[in-house]
């Protein structure tokens, strides 16, 4: 994904002062996934609000973990109060009521935000992209999309692919010929199912596999492998170091991270003050000024030049042959088709 990977090493335990704090008068905690991402948030986002409202805002950075806000709110003591979590939990975590199921399209400006940033619990934080990333250096001729991924005589060596089902069945099957517009189509169906293992079966004997976002890029530049499914965050930030590694954007899913509000938190009001402040044009602009991941406003898409607009994945150039992440889908289909590829995988 994207820099959250980074945050493996940065990942920070609940401070045992802010598990002890009273549930009144408290500063409002904003907790993402460190790094980069962080980084950018805390410029665009966290000083601004605070120099704007006068308000402290305590930013703590995690790896995800949605049992840590699951115990919070089972148990009544909700210390976080505005959470980044990954579209892949937002789902399952307003089914299970950890998150405030607030209306957003009455809080912010419903015709500002792109297609997906409104949903039943959360709100878009930003877009980000997994897309085709190489090596220029070693790969003269860029790939055109995965039917060249999944290539292995036109352009032999060995692929990257994270370890999980989510976007590599979606690659599979426009490997396969399957147009962007009718993958989650096709994927609805056992057939369609069907159809993308058998499409990894064919690429499986060239497989690395990556866990970690940080791996893609090394793994590029070192020449294990001679294309990757990467984050598209990672490309720009090795890019920023002079590597040569370069993006795909055609057939790339591009996602979104939200903010939650877990269910219970006493500083709600405050909590929602703050994403209406991170959903403006003027600091979703700033965020994509600083890491290269889309604004969710349309309104901040307008404020970027071009040299920023051509890294990111809801640029309208970079937009235009690419998948959206389909989250009913993964909700409703998520952990059945993550059982039949780590079964897969395994074998």
């Amino acid at each position: 994904m994207k820099t959250r990977a980074l945050t493996t090493a940065l990942a920070l335990a609940i401070p045992l002062a802010l598990l002890q704090a009273p549930s009144h008068a408290r500063d409002l905690t904003v907790v993402n996934f460190g790094g980069a991402n962080g980084d950018a948030q805390n410029v665009a986002f966290i000083q601004p609000f605070e120099k704007k409202t006068g308000k402290k805002v305590i930013p703590v950075a995690y790896n995800g973990e949605q049992a840590k806000v699951k115990a919070m709110v089972q148990s009544n003591s909700v210390v976080w109060d505005v959470v980044e979590i990954e579209t892949s939990d937002l789902g399952r975590g307003c089914d299970e009521g950890l998150y405030e199921n607030i209306d957003w399209g009455t809080i912010l400006d419903k015709g500002d935000m792109v297609r997906g940033a409104l949903q039943f619990c959360g709100v878009g934080t930003f877009v980000w992209s997994t897309v085709l990333g190489y090596n220029a250096e070693t790969l003269k001729t860029p790939p055109n999309g995965w039917a060249d991924f999944w290539d292995v005589k036109k352009i032999p060596g060995k692929r990257g692919m994270r370890k999980t089902a989510h976007y590599n069945v979606e690659f599979a099957l426009m490997a396969d010929g399957v147009p962007t517009q009718d993958v989650y189509k096709v994927l609805s169906t056992p057939e369609g199912v069907d159809r993308a293992f058998k499409k990894l079966d064919e690429l499986k004997p060239h497989i690395q596999w990556w866990e970690a976002g940080a791996q893609p890029p090394q793994m590029l530049s070192a020449g294990d492998v001679v294309m990757s499914t990467v984050y598209n965050g990672r490309i720009d930030a090795a890019q920023r170091e002079g590597r040569p590694l370069k993006i795909v954007w055609a057939q790339g899913v591009y996602d979104f991270d939200y903010w939650v509000i877990p269910t219970g938190s006493p500083n709600k009001d405050q909590a929602i003050e703050f994403i209406r402040y991170a959903s403006s044009p003027e600091a979703q602009a700033a965020y994509s000024r600083n890491i290269a991941y889309g604004p969710v406003s349309k309104k901040a898409i307008g404020m970027l030049g071009s040299d920023i607009l051509a890294n990111l994945p809801n640029s309208p150039a970079n937009a235009r042959n690419a998948l959206f992440n389909d989250l009913e889908f993964w909700t409703d289909h998520g952990e059945e088709l993550e059982q039949r590829f780590t079964a897969w995988a395994a074998r």
